[in-house]
């Protein structure tokens, strides 16, 4: 994966100087994640448990030196770059939750990180933003974040806004939603900025409190297998909004802030109260954040060998009671699972995307090749599969 990032750092550094002749100040990148567990438990103020990947999206960035306030962002999967004036930002954004933002999609992110910016009072000068990215897109993989990641990491630093990680996630978490348009929590912007190498990051998302969860994959003989259905999502239309409108009824029928403040011992009560799928919504959410405490204990406890069942069990949940799984993905976790894999589950928003298996190291050739022959048989386009390790998060590169 160091031979991929550094051919990304190529990438956007070359883009960069294509675009505008000169060389950039400097390289910041920042990395998608893989969520072990803890499934649209962010926005109801619950817990998650992601780690950070070695794929990453990296950002060449340079002072603008026409000494014009202007913005101009270009990325290697766009065909045209995309210039707006620094002022004008705040005539193209907010974009409403599940509209078409005013300016292309990818191009959201980075404009959106430096409106977000400036939303907190920051003045800063113009810039060129180059961006190239070996993180799957639509994949569940966050490379929206990692997106926001490499751009906030970057404007942090030529605009000396002195921002901390938590903060940077904050102004990515707003550009995801507000200029973006998609309502998403704040679990990947976290994630991608505070991931250590070998650790999970385990998240309050109501107090943003992030403890460092070891978790000893390689060290137990294991690896942890993406399997990208291939089948793409988009967090800013459909049924992710729903969903999330779902939970919000719910907590409003408990009667407390957020889901977070139902605890497993109140679902009888709520089954009482709500119709049928506004309950098993809210089922979901209550005993994903759960599994979340309980996959983080046993962690530390018995180890990466025992969290398994755990996994399992989410993507029952995830399937049947918040109905965000796709065949494909039903597809792979039962390969993988009939194959010998310890556990596995969908991994991210859903309505397609990648799911995640814990093999043992040495079964990793067997368990992909009885997804790829599981796909196959079901008439479906060939996964895209490779092992992840947990992996540092934000930084300048350059």
């Amino acid at each position: 994966m160091a031979e991929s990032n550094h051919a990304t750092q190529v990438a956007a550094r070359t883009l960069f100087t294509d675009l505008t002749g000169r060389e950039p100040d400097g390289l910041w990148s920042a990395p998608g994640r893989v969520n072990l567990i803890g499934e649209h438990t962010d926005y109801n103020d619950g817990f998650v448990l992601p780690f950070a990947i070695p794929h990453r999206t990296v950002a060449a960035v340079g002072r603008r030196e026409d000494g014009k306030g202007r913005v101009r962002v270009a990325s290697t999967f766009a065909a045209e770059p995309v210039e707006v004036a620094l002022d004008d930002l705040d005539e193209i954004f907010p974009t409403a939750t599940g509209s078409e933002p005013a300016v292309p999609e990818w191009a959201a992110y980075p404009l959106g990180v430096a409106w977000a910016l400036r939303q907190t009072g920051l003045v800063g000068s113009g810039v060129d933003i180059a961006i190239a990215s070996d993180v799957p897109v639509g994949a569940g993989l966050s490379s929206s974040a990692a997106i926001e990641g490499a751009a906030a990491s970057a404007l942090n630093d030529l605009w000396n806004a002195d921002l901390d990680r938590t903060a940077l996630a904050r102004i990515g978490r707003r550009a995801e939603n507000e200029a973006v348009g998609a309502p998403t929590g704040i679990m990947d912007q976290m994630a991608s900025m505070l991931g250590e190498p070998d650790a999970a990051i385990f998240l309050d998302c109501r107090s943003l409190e992030a403890q460092l969860v070891p978790v000893g994959i390689a060290e137990a003989g294991l690896a942890i297998l993406v399997i990208d259905t291939r089948v793409k999502h988009a967090h800013s239309t459909g049924g992710y909004g729903e969903r999330r409108a779902s939970c919000e009824l719910g907590a409003s029928i408990m009667g407390v802030a957020a889901l977070r403040d139902v605890s497993v011992d109140d679902l009888p009560r709520a089954q009482e109260l709500m119709d049928d799928i506004t309950f098993r919504r809210v089922r979901h959410i209550v005993t994903e954040n759960q599994r979340v405490l309980d996959t983080v204990e046993v962690l530390r406890t018995e180890g990466a060998r025992a969290i398994g069942d755990l996994l399992v069990a989410s993507h029952v949940s995830m399937r049947d009671d918040f109905e965000i799984s796709v065949p494909e993905l039903d597809t792979a976790v039962e390969a993988a699972l009939a194959a010998g894999a310890l556990g596995a589950r969908m991994t991210g928003g859903g309505f397609g995307g990648a799911a995640i298996a814990l093999v043992e190291q040495d079964a990793v050739a067997s368990v992909s090749d009885a997804v790829n022959a599981a796909f196959a048989a079901s008439g479906f386009s060939e996964p895209h599969i490779f092992t992840v390790t947990p992996s540092a998060g934000a930084h300048r590169d350059a």
